[in-house]
C-alpha cells in the first residue's frame, strides 16, 4: 500500500464569544469518504482567536469549560493588545493561544479513534461572529 495525503476544508459560521461547535460529524465524514483506511488526521484553524480541542460535547461540561476559560483569561481586564489596536479582543487571542490551533487524531478502518464521550470541537473566542475555516489533512494508507 502506498501513502496517501488528502487535504480538505470545513467552513462554518460562528457567533464568537466562546462559541463551541462540534466538528466530529464533519471530520468523520471526510475520513470515511477519503478512501484512506488508517492513518491520522491533522486539524488546523487559521487565525489567532479560535482553537481546537476535544471534550465531551454535553451542555454541563461545555459550561464548565467556558467558566474555566473565563477564569484563565477574563474579558473584563485590560489587555495590551486592546490598548494598541482598540479592537477589544485581547482576551480572545490569549484564550486561543492557551488552547491551541491544531489537533492530530488517529483513525483506523475509516473511523476516528476517539473515546466514547470525546468529540472534536472548535472554540471561537473572538468578540464578534466570524466565518471560520478548518483545514483537514489526512495522511495514511488506503
Amino acid at each position: 500500500m502506498s501513502e496517501m495525503r488528502i487535504t480538505q476544508e470545513i467552513r462554518l459560521s460562528t457567533s464568537g464569544r466562546t462559541d463551541i461547535l462540534d466538528l466530529t460529524p464533519q471530520v468523520s465524514r471526510i475520513v470515511q469518504e477519503s478512501g484512506v483506511s488508517h492513518g491520522e488526521v491533522l486539524l488546523f484553524v487559521p487565525g489567532s482567536t479560535a482553537a481546537l480541542t476535544t471534550i465531551e460535547y454535553e451542555s454541563g461540561v461545555l459550561e464548565d469549560l467556558r467558566a474555566a476559560i473565563e477564569r484563565l483569561a477574563p474579558k473584563g481586564i485590560p489587555y495590551a493588545h486592546d490598548a494598541r489596536w482598540g479592537d477589544g479582543n485581547g482576551f480572545a487571542h490569549v484564550r486561543a493561544a492557551l488552547v491551541g490551533p491544531s489537533l492530530v487524531i488517529p483513525f483506523q478502518e475509516g473511523r476516528l479513534l476517539l473515546g466514547t464521550w470525546q468529540q472534536i470541537v472548535l472554540l471561537d473566542f473572538d468578540n464578534r461572529p466570524r466565518q471560520r475555516r478548518i483545514l483537514v489533512r489526512l495522511r495514511g494508507e488506503g
